[in-house]
């Protein structure tokens, strides 16, 4: 499965479970620790768990790997390492705060239209 397919398995998990304002940073010039950077925020920590449960459980579905599951009790910032691809799940107050797309200005983003279908 490439990084692609993976970014696309992320991103419906987390449109399935109703995260807001999905975003996928092209990662590959710039960071040597992953393709893609997929960010999404829910509007409370029950929704910041059930967004990060479902992407992974569907990557394992798929067969893909799920290297590491951090923050997932507290369920303000989750993070969800799919090896290449790597998904910031925030609480929406945590996003604006740490406002990871200004961070990684120079990422270009990532079309996902057709995964959002």
């Amino acid at each position: 499965m490439t990084e692609r397919e993976i970014l696309s398995v992320a991103v419906k998990a987390a449109d399935d479970k109703k995260a807001e304002d999905i975003v996928a940073l092209n990662m590959k010039s710039i960071s040597l620790v992953a393709d893609y950077f997929m960010i999404c925020h829910g509007n409370s920590e029950k929704q910041v768990q059930a967004i990060a449960r479902e992407i992974k459980e569907k990557a394992e579905e798929q067969q893909i790997p799920v290297k590491r599951l951090e923050g997932f009790e507290e369920a303000k910032w989750v993070l969800v390492d799919l090896g290449d691809v790597v998904v910031h799940v925030f609480h929406k107050d945590e996003r604006a705060y740490y406002n990871l797309e200004r961070l990684w200005g120079d990422a270009p983003l990532e079309d996902l239209a057709s995964d959002l279908q």
